[in-house]
């Protein structure tokens, strides 16, 4: 079953080859900021159904993890960075991390969403 969502405007769109199991609420300054809950997908579960030049792409201090939202309206809406494992990026591991409030018929209270305590971990 694949699922889709979108920014407001609905110029980014993207699909996700299944539904979330779990969330993510981090509280690191720019999530925390943003509002997102992120489900976590590998590059082949996720599709982006936009040119990638109508994203518009941020990147933050270390500059390894992109941080893409709708150059119309401004809704984050997917990440991409690499696997961390012991607060180390595994490069060969990448990963997709998707703003579930964008998902489309999704019950965002029947997945259990876990705080990751961003702002003192990085």
């Amino acid at each position: 079953m694949t699922l889709q969502g979108s920014c407001h405007c609905g110029k980014t769109r993207f699909e996700l080859s299944s539904a979330p199991t779990e969330l993510t609420s981090c509280t690191c300054s720019l999530c925390s900021k943003r509002g997102a809950l992120w489900a976590y997908y590998t590059p082949d579960q996720f599709r982006l159904l936009t040119p990638l030049d109508d994203v518009a792409t941020y990147r933050w201090r270390s500059r390894i993890i992109a941080n893409h939202f709708c150059d119309q309206c401004g809704c984050s809406t997917y990440t991409e960075s690499p696997s961390w494992v012991d607060f180390k990026p595994d490069f060969d591991h990448p990963k997709i991390g998707v703003n579930a409030r964008l998902l489309e018929g999704f019950d965002l209270d029947a997945v259990p969403v876990t705080v990751l305590d961003g702002k003192n971990l990085w």
